[in-house]
């Protein structure tokens, strides 16, 4: 005998601060445990979602952090209160953001509710966020997520199957409950994916690289979702070690650290590939959700930028795209290693502001295959977000297709001599990010409007040392697929030598604004490839730095990260 639940209409008034970008809505733990915080945003959603929702499927899953189980109770009851037919939650609540999307794609859902606030930190004083992603898997529009926001803004009720009426459900325990015409079913949240992944890369080669004895490498999950991924594909499928897994177990504080993938955070990672002795030849990094990564070889660190175009340059040895790429595309301020790469297979390669979204665009369109912005995010048109673990099976599968054929006298061929290999061929895009945060925001309001002034008085032909200024614009974006028009993404200053430096500024919320300079210039002297980007790139960082008056301005002497 299966009963129904209660449905009760809940009255409650709009509350301030539920506006929702693309990657969702990010607050403190304590903003969304308070009132009717929660439900009203989910409410929004819902209603924004329209008739489509009633009879609907959708999935549900997070990184593991603080107040995700409370909230998916909630969400939970909400659904069955809205008509929703069917609710796919991932076991304990964990899903990657990766795995959400290939769930949505693989079982034609009509949308996932993702519980993240991704590479932020965790726990009871700190954040947590959500976010919603369509039918194609990728993030919400900003068409719906405005009409999310126009309804937080008139919102009176929401809906809300009661506690008592509303079966208890084990998040630990595999299998469907209903209630009424309502189903939830707890599912393995690796299994969708990985069957993806053994479409994507052949496992077996893959394999034949783990159990090679000059082969030993290391994955760091901060404590996020990504760790079951790791245990599951790394050891039970590609027959690696446990001791492969570092902060392998998903904590709902990351391990009291910040899962963010970058020289910083994973700086124990880091070390360890550059211990003098390492017998490591690869080690890699995943953010809170598992989209974000960062790669190493022994003392080598591989630039994201420089990342995804060896990616694209060896997507031969990939099953997935073996036929030939279609495309490619990065994000504005990720160095033009990407582009060269794209020059000489012949394909387009675009150039777009920073967000996911613009790349689902194209990627539904088929206009590209491989994607990627300098902020560790890597992805291909195998699902609609950046993805972690499929940026390193990548790395793996470039590493086997070098060395499965070796004899054992040949040397190892490493991820230096891979990057070096394709410097070699391509030339090197040396690149560099200086993040400056919390930065008094009138201060970072007069850095900017310096700079402004430069653009405004079209001041092409100044020089600075060696560089003269060729173009400086303010970066805008027309989508070839939609032709919705993005402006005002950064301003690029462009040098006859095709060296470049961007500035942009971002979040001017209560802790202050980050500035972000990024700069690059390409070298194809081999002479110059073992530089550092300090050394290459010191004239342009100094002039970057004069023409902002940025010390001076905002007393800052030093970045707060440099990337």
């Amino acid at each position: 005998h299966n009963m129904s639940h209660s449905v009760l209409s809940i009255q409650t008034k709009p509350i301030e601060g539920q506006k929702t970008g693309t990657s969702g809505l990010r607050k403190k733990v304590a903003v969304f445990e308070k009132g009717n915080f929660l439900p009203n945003w989910i409410q929004s959603l819902f209603n924004a979602l329209g008739d489509g929702l009633v009879g609907s499927s959708l999935v549900l899953g997070g990184d593991g952090r603080y107040f995700n189980k409370e909230a998916a109770r909630v969400i939970m009851k909400m659904a069955a209160a809205n008509g929703v037919k069917k609710l796919y939650i991932g076991q304990f609540g964990l899903l990657s953001t990766p795995a959400v999307s290939a769930i949505i794609r693989k079982r034609k859902l009509f949308g996932g509710i993702i519980m993240t606030a991704s590479h932020n930190p965790g726990g009871p004083t700190n954040d947590w966020g959500i976010k919603y992603n369509s039918s194609n898997g990728g993030p919400a529009p900003e068409s719906l997520t405005d009409v999310i926001f126009e309804n937080t803004a008139t919102i009176t009720e929401y809906k809300i199957a009661s506690e008592t009426s509303f079966p208890q459900i084990d998040f630990a325990e595999l299998g469907i409950t209903t209630s009424g015409s309502f189903e939830v079913e707890v599912i393995d949240p690796v299994e969708d994916y990985l069957v993806l992944m053994k479409e994507v890369f052949h496992f077996d080669a893959i394999k034949q690289l783990i159990a090679n004895k000059k082969f030993s490498f290391v994955v760091d999950a901060m404590h996020g979702v990504t760790g079951c991924y790791a245990r599951r594909i790394f050891v039970e499928e590609l027959g690696a070690s446990e001791e492969v897994l570092l902060n392998c177990t998903p904590s709902e504080d990351f391990g009291g650290g910040h899962p963010d993938p970058n020289k910083t955070y994973a700086a124990p990672l880091v070390k360890l590939l550059h211990e003098p002795d390492t017998q490591l030849q690869f080690g890699a990094a995943f953010d809170g959700d598992g989209d974000r990564n960062m790669i190493l070889g022994k003392e080598f660190m591989v630039n994201p930028s420089d990342s995804v175009a060896v990616i694209a340059a060896n997507h031969y040895c990939i099953p997935y795209y073996a036929e030939g790429l279609k495309g490619v595309a990065r994000s504005m301020p990720t160095s033009m290693a990407l582009a060269r790469v794209a020059d000489k297979l012949k394909i387009e390669a675009f150039e777009v502001p920073t967000g996911w979204k613009f790349f689902g665009n194209l990627m539904d369109a088929g206009r590209i295959s491989i994607c990627g912005e300098e902020s560790f995010g890597t992805g291909s048109l195998h699902i609609r977000e950046k993805d972690g673990v499929w940026a390193v099976l990548a790395w793996l599968q470039i590493l086997a297709s070098r060395n499965n054929h070796l004899d054992e006298a040949d040397p190892f061929v490493t991820v230096g001599d891979i990057v070096r290999d394709h410097w070699s061929q391509y030339g090197r895009n040396f690149f560099s990010r200086y993040d400056y945060e919390e930065v008094d925001s009138e201060a970072a309001a007069k850095v900017m409007a310096v700079l402004n002034t430069m653009l405004t008085e079209g001041q092409t032909g100044v020089t600075y040392g060696e560089l003269k200024l060729a173009t400086i614009d303010d970066f805008e974006y027309t989508d070839p697929i939609d032709g919705s028009v993005t402006k005002r993404q950064g301003l690029r200053f462009i040098f006859e030598d095709a060296s470049r430096f961007v500035v942009r500024l971002s979040g001017t919320g209560s802790s202050g604004a980050t500035i972000r300079f990024y700069f690059e210039k390409y070298e194809d002297n081999a002479d110059y490839f073992e530089l550092t980007p300090e050394e290459v790139l010191k004239e342009l960082i100094d002039c970057a730095l004069s023409w902002s008056k940025l010390v001076e301005f905002t007393g800052r002497e030093a970045p707060t990260v440099i990337t």
